[in-house]
């Protein structure tokens, strides 16, 4: 798990650099598009997990590792949309084509998603708990909605 993450991070990395000043139809290949979002996706899941985790009382909260797993959601949130170029959707990926052939509300999910990142970022730096887990669960329901109906079970 630990060598994935590491793997992830380092090709996340690698790729946002470059990604700064490439548009998202670049990819050279759809394998490439989809090793983007994915290394994406893995690391909202690390982050938002860690959150979870904090909140459930399976890990002991820390305010600051929380705000700055918090940020971290809102900034990759806005990185795995690019990968979802045409001819992306076929391949190594738990996508479903009715990304593609419904693009609007994917891409209107992906933006709500975003938003709520960015609402939980913001309460998590003020601390509040109860907002926190409030823009928390809005974040989580973002996300379980896009996948349920983009995604692969």
């Amino acid at each position: 798990m630990k060598k994935t993450l590491i793997m992830s991070i380092s090709a996340l990395l690698a790729t946002a650099t470059l990604a700064t000043s490439v548009q998202a139809n670049n990819f050279k290949e759809a394998e490439d598009a989809i090793h983007y979002r994915q290394s994406a996706f893995s690391l909202i899941a690390y982050n938002f997990g860690d959150m979870g985790a904090m909140l459930k009382g399976k890990k002991e909260y820390n305010a600051d590792v929380f705000a700055k797993r918090a940020e971290n959601v809102a900034a990759l949130s806005k990185l795995p949309l690019e990968g979802f170029v045409a001819g992306s959707e076929k391949g190594d990926t738990e996508a479903l084509a009715k990304i593609w052939s419904d693009k609007a509300d994917f891409d209107a999910k992906m933006k709500t998603f975003q938003e709520n990142a960015a609402i939980l970022a913001v309460a998590a730096s003020k601390g509040d708990k109860k907002e926190i887990k409030k823009a928390f669960g809005n974040t989580g329901k973002s996300c379980k909605g896009c996948h349920d109906i983009y995604k692969k079970d």
